[in-house]
């Protein structure tokens, strides 16, 4: 048993389940739907079905971060009970969060002088950052020291590849993320964009493809070209989808099984969860694995 508690925030993208199994605690997110407000418990509570299914009603969604007060309630009990704290949070290439969760550990840890929280930002998001979690929780029960396991993470979080496609397009225009002429010329030519995440945590497009199928046969291209040992990749891989339908995701998977005879199986097939689907929408594919040193824009 480590003297520590490994903890992350909701946009892990695992399952409520896999969560308690690692024994990681977790700090949900807040999102909307239309007017409502609600806490990210990963579909618990709300369906993965109803949240895509409202927004393809065309009701609006958002998110909202975790600020400082939160996240120093959220801190000081684990203090109080004599705990030290690593915390890894979502992509400071996508949120505010990871500085909101140094100020809190900053100020907590001139109240509490014999209690350290570390912070790590994992430069990544959904099934990413959970594979980052869940390679954590390893070395933790490995027996890593607090801080040997800060400066592990810190490293490994470099090496998971962000691969993903959208099929759908019209969330990105109506959340700004791209034009509304450009989302409407890409769809006219059937165009899915391939993007993945650079080293500092931003989303990147790195190829316009043309039909679904070409795409799904790219991202695995990319996998094999990244991935730690190429084809004979042994490792952990996440797939995250979004929305009712998990064709893309089942024939990815497929796919890799296929390519990749050692890669570690069953491999998951996971709900893009609010945090970030209120974003991407329904639509969205996403693998994730360990490979090479991810490069910037």
């Amino acid at each position: 048993m480590s003297d520590y508690i490994l903890s992350c925030c909701s946009a892990i993208d695992l399952t409520p389940d896999m969560i308690r199994e690692l024994d990681v605690k977790c700090l949900p997110f807040f999102y909307t739907i239309g007017d409502d407000t609600f806490e990210d418990d990963m579909f618990t509570s709300i369906s993965a079905e109803t949240f895509y299914g409202k927004m393809e009603e065309g009701l609006m969604t958002g998110t909202s971060q975790n600020n400082v007060s939160r996240y120093t309630e959220y801190f000081e009990p684990m203090l109080k009970d004599g705990k030290d704290i690593l915390h890894i949070t979502l992509s400071s290439g996508l949120s505010g969060t990871y500085s909101a969760a140094c100020i809190a550990a900053e100020d907590l840890m001139a109240d509490y002088p014999d209690r350290k929280i570390r912070v790590v930002d994992s430069r990544g998001a959904c099934g990413g950052y959970g594979l980052l979690v869940l390679e954590a929780a390893e070395l933790r029960d490995q027996g890593l020291s607090l801080d040997e396991l800060t400066e592990k993470v810190e490293e490994l979080r470099f090496h998971i590849h962000h691969w993903f496609f959208s099929t759908t397009l019209k969330y990105y225009i109506r959340g700004g993320r791209i034009s509304k002429t450009a989302g409407v010329f890409a769809t006219a030519l059937n165009i899915c964009p391939l993007n993945n995440m650079d080293e500092a945590g931003h989303l990147i497009v790195r190829e316009k493809v043309r039909t679904k199928k070409k795409v799904r046969q790219t991202i695995v291209d990319r996998m094999a070209e990244h991935a730690e040992g190429g084809e004979a990749y042994s490792g952990k891989v996440l797939v995250n989808y979004s929305g009712a339908d998990d064709s893309d995701a089942v024939e990815v998977i497929r796919m890799i099984e296929e390519r990749f005879p050692n890669v570690a199986k069953p491999i998951p097939k996971l709900h893009i969860g609010p945090t970030i689907g209120a974003h991407t929408g329904p639509g969205t594919l996403a693998v994730f694995f360990n490979g090479d040193t991810r490069v910037g824009t």
